[in-house]
């Protein structure tokens, strides 16, 4: 009750006080009705006056200023009349009197370092976000003749920003994918994250073959990074149903399959980018319905308990109906609670789905080869 009072009291065209400010309001009237109540009850030469200056101090730790305000004059007048109120002000009620203004005065500046702090806590927080949805783009539904969705799961609530990345663009060598993870995080990863990935859209539609693609990664990460960063990474092209994976250090693709998932390990292990990673391409014949799980190590890491979570085995089942967007959902949910909300590293997925041939559409075709394709 306490808490939809404020609500009612506020001006027209005020606006209502945030979840803090009603919390912090209530737990300090609250404390002045049992500093009231046992003023009045007890009939002793005790003196409960005093105690009324914790108000603005509780009520600092989570309202406005204007609310400690608010409640300091509250404070402050239920002081003056329990002081009056015996017609004998001894001079210990006079200190406390005032004691109870100067804790106002104080637990209002309090308020306002405190409102300062948390909105610049709050925009850095936005602009993290910001940087990272500049990074990584919206995925899907559709790129080409692909189902694609694309999902960050961040281990910090505060902000969603991390060294994974992921893409998937339509060009004229067929659907290409990239998914990989920065060692280290923060802003520096994100920089990183966002070279490697402004160097790939730009040469996934310049290079017939993936294996050129990381030799152009390879060389944009070893220029912007130090001795001891890399970069994991999983390149993926579908054209005409056919799929080419190249694996530089990263967790190998799941291929969902008729109720079976297959992890796609590459021929040959291969460094990350930044140490000049010799790649082998797999090369694999997809099927309609066909469904490709492209994820980070922070779904591999994830345990609860020492054990880890069962993605091969949950895959399907939590991957192989509905959307793939349905089935990211499902993962997440199901990973989240199989961690008990708490995870130690960022995470990033994309769920593609190979509809089959006869729901492909027809290939693009350059804008510079138009005049050929009439002919």
């Amino acid at each position: 009750m306490l808490f939809g009072v404020p609500m009612q009291l506020l001006p027209p065209g005020r606006r209502p006080l945030s979840q803090g400010s009603r919390a912090g309001l209530g737990a300090a009237l609250v404390l002045l009705v049992l500093v009231s109540v046992l003023e009045f009850a007890d009939e002793s030469e005790v003196n409960y006056v005093g105690l009324v200056a914790a108000a603005p101090f509780l009520a600092a730790a989570l309202a406005s200023w204007r609310v400690v305000v608010a409640v300091g004059v509250i404070a402050t007048a239920l002081a003056a009349l329990l002081a009056w109120g015996g017609h004998v002000v001894p001079l210990a009620t006079t200190v406390n009197l005032v004691g109870v203004v100067l804790a106002t005065a104080i637990a209002s500046l309090f308020a306002v370092i405190r409102q300062r702090q948390a909105d610049r806590i709050a925009e850095l927080s936005k602009l993290a976000s910001v940087a990272q949805q500049a990074v990584l783009r919206p995925l899907g539904p559709q790129v080409g003749s692909l189902a694609v969705a694309g999902h960050y799961i961040s281990s910090t609530a505060a902000a969603d920003i991390g060294g994974d990345l992921y893409e998937a663009i339509d060009t004229p060598y067929g659907v290409r994918m990239i998914i990989g993870d920065v060692r280290g995080k923060g802003l520096d990863a994100v920089r990183l994250a966002s070279i490697v990935l402004g160097s790939y859209r730009h040469v996934a539609y310049e290079r017939a073959d993936l294996r050129a693609i990381v030799a152009d990664l390879d060389r944009a990460v070893a220029r912007n990074v130090g001795d001891e960063d890399f970069v994991t990474a999983a390149l993926v092209e579908e054209r005409g149903g056919t799929l080419t994976i190249v694996n530089c250090g990263h967790p190998a693709p799941l291929l969902l399959r008729r109720g079976q998932v297959i992890p796609m390990e590459p021929p040959a292990p291969a460094p990350p980018l930044g140490f000049m990673p010799v790649v082998r391409p797999r090369v694999e014949r997809l099927e309609p319905g066909d469904r490709l799980l492209l994820f980070t190590d922070g779904l591999g890491e994830a345990r609860r308990d020492g054990e880890f979570f069962p993605t091969v085995d949950r895959a399907w089942r939590l991957l192989g109906h509905g959307t793939v967007a349905d089935g990211l959902a499902s993962l997440e949910t199901a990973l989240v609670e199989w961690v008990r909300g708490r995870l130690d590293d960022d995470i990033a997925l994309v769920l593609m789905e190979y509809p089959g041939p006869h729901s492909a559409t027809a290939a693009p075709v350059p804008s510079w080869e138009v005049g050929a394709a009439d002919n």
